[in-house]
């Protein structure tokens, strides 16, 4: 006589792409508060109350003193932004433009002295943005509707 076997198969449970782990959403959140503090604290805070090494800064720069309260708004509105969870990524990749920035005035102004810093902190930013990606859609679908574009 023969000898039927049966084969039996495990299925485990597949996690859809889309859902993030309870480490991973801590992680991001964390970083945002980091960053937030960082914008916030160390670098709008002096462009912002206009102190002499940041306007110094500015002055090589050679746009003078309404760029560097420009430049201190923008990072203190990205760092409000930042704590807050449907614009958080769109705040993170308005951050990352500026340290896009700042790396490349580094190099062209300040020979390269410091050109490391920003793309140190813009790796977190494209990780917060990668993260948050469900809620920048929307928002960026939005603003293309507000200035009659088609979206997508």
């Amino acid at each position: 006589m023969s000898e039927a076997t049966t084969t039996t198969a495990t299925v485990t449970p597949v996690t859809p792409v889309t859902e993030t782990s309870r480490a991973v959403r801590i992680t991001v959140r964390v970083l945002q508060i980091l960053l937030a503090v960082l914008f916030a604290v160390p670098s709008a805070s002096p462009k912002l109350i206009g102190h002499s090494s940041a306007a110094e800064g500015f002055d090589k720069i050679g746009f003078g003193d309404w760029f560097m309260y420009l430049v201190g708004g923008l990072e203190l509105a990205g760092a409000i932004a930042l704590l807050i969870p449907v614009l958080s990524g769109v705040a993170a990749l308005a951050l990352g433009a500026l340290m896009v920035g700042a790396f490349v005035t580094q190099l062209m102004v300040f020979d390269g002295q410091n050109a490391a810093t920003p793309l140190i902190v813009l790796v977190p930013l494209m990780v917060i943005a990668w993260n948050r990606r469900q809620h920048l859609v929307p928002v960026l679908r939005r603003t293309a509707r507000r200035q009659g574009r088609p979206s997508s």
